[in-house]
């Protein structure tokens, strides 16, 4: 009766949580001519471990509309992004995502920037997004992000003028991966070189391996191999 009572009480707890994912506008890979936006597992793998426990989550850009998705992420063989393409509701949201200036941080429990090279020219220029960002942290609620998406979290402030990531271990696309990739003189800055110029404590595991983690309530991930991982340390802090 005991374990019946305490499931129960999981249940509705995590269901009046309510979890922001905010996913990027940009679509263009710099002056290459090549297609970006969010990558999609990034979105998929921590969404539905969230989904699958009732929680409420909704969907948000900086612009609002739809979000682009990078086309080299649609990989149908995981069972998650299959998913995506089956689940209208989900669809519908990345399609009509809400503008996050219309948003109030005091409503989430969480907010999550998911990943994709999108993320580093639109994310880092958007005063809406640090704000939101410093609003969510002192509300006592989740800030997390995958893989480029903490390219939210550069020059972002608290009220007392530190950096949010200063002293806090972070995992983000590493330097090391973004040469692998032969990007690193696309995007605008190197993420992982940039956080640590503002005090974080990279944690930059082996390229590809899973590597994410919680500092306090700051969750990040190091790539798409780590965004099971995001999404099972959110679920574990907002319960």
């Amino acid at each position: 009766m005991k374990t019946l009572l305490l499931t129960a009480l999981i249940i509705v707890s995590t269901a009046q949580a309510k979890v922001l994912f905010i996913l990027t506008n940009h679509s263009q890979m710099g002056d290459t001519g090549k297609r970006t936006g969010f990558y999609l597992s990034e979105l998929t793998h921590p969404y539905y471990i969230l989904n699958d426990k009732g929680i409420e989550i909704e969907i948000a850009s900086p612009l609002g509309g739809p979000s682009p998705i990078d086309p080299t992420s649609l990989d149908m063989k995981d069972k998650d992004n299959k998913r995506f393409f089956e689940d209208a509701k989900l669809m519908k949201s990345v399609l009509t995502t809400k503008k996050l200036s219309d948003l109030n941080p005091k409503d989430y429990k969480a907010v999550v920037f998911s990943g994709g090279h999108g993320t580093v020219w639109d994310f880092t220029e958007d005063d809406t997004i640090k704000k939101f960002i410093r609003d969510v942290y002192e509300n006592n609620a989740v800030v997390s992000a995958i893989c480029h998406g903490p390219a939210a979290l550069v020059d972002v402030k608290l009220s007392n003028g530190k950096y949010l990531v200063e002293g806090k271990k972070v995992a983000v696309f590493s330097d090391e991966e973004e040469r692998i990739v032969k990007l690193e003189k696309v995007v605008p800055y190197l993420l992982e070189t940039k956080l640590k110029k503002q005090g974080a404590i990279s944690v930059a595991g082996k390229p590809w391996s899973s590597s994410a983690v919680a500092d306090g309530r700051l969750i990040t991930g190091q790539n798409p191999q780590s965004a099971h991982e995001v999404g099972k340390l959110i679920l574990k802090q907002i319960k």
